[in-house]
């Protein structure tokens, strides 16, 4: 674990979405199982892309796929905690985008750190591709 200190905070986020930890979110050990810190960040990034971004992922010509992701687990998270994911982007290049994400619970400095990296791929083809306007204008407001 680490020093509070050195943890970032919300206000480091441009994006802040609440997340319901869940009782099966649990494991043996009493806290929230490390894989699930990794769902909370996905939801997080798909809600920004739907409705700020206007990304169909039923339907949409475009879809992005995770490629690379990581976390740092800072201080265990418990059910029922409350919680919350900061979002904001590290990178953005042409078709892919480097978020950096962070949980936070109900108070202080952030629990875990992590990023996750997309790229934008054209549906059929699955081949990447400039990162469609709507989107990128929307993940412009995070950099």
């Amino acid at each position: 674990m680490s020093d509070k200190n050195a943890r970032p905070g919300r206000e480091e986020y441009g994006y802040l979405c609440s997340v319901d930890s869940r009782w099966r979110d649990n494991d043996i050990y009493g806290h929230i199982n490390n894989v699930v810190y990794y769902s909370y960040f996905d939801s997080t990034i798909n809600r920004y892309l739907i409705e700020q971004g206007g990304l169909d992922i039923h339907d949409g010509e475009h879809i992005a796929y995770v490629v690379s992701s990581g976390c740092d687990y800072l201080e265990a998270a418990a059910y029922p905690e409350p919680l919350t994911v900061g979002m904001k982007v590290d990178k953005l290049g042409n078709s892919s985008v480097r978020y950096g994400l962070a949980l936070f619970g109900a108070e202080g400095a952030a629990k875990a750190t992590g990023f996750v990296v997309h790229v934008f791929v054209n549906r059929e083809s699955g081949r990447p591709v400039p990162i469609p306007e709507r989107l990128r204008a929307a993940l412009e407001k995070l950099a």
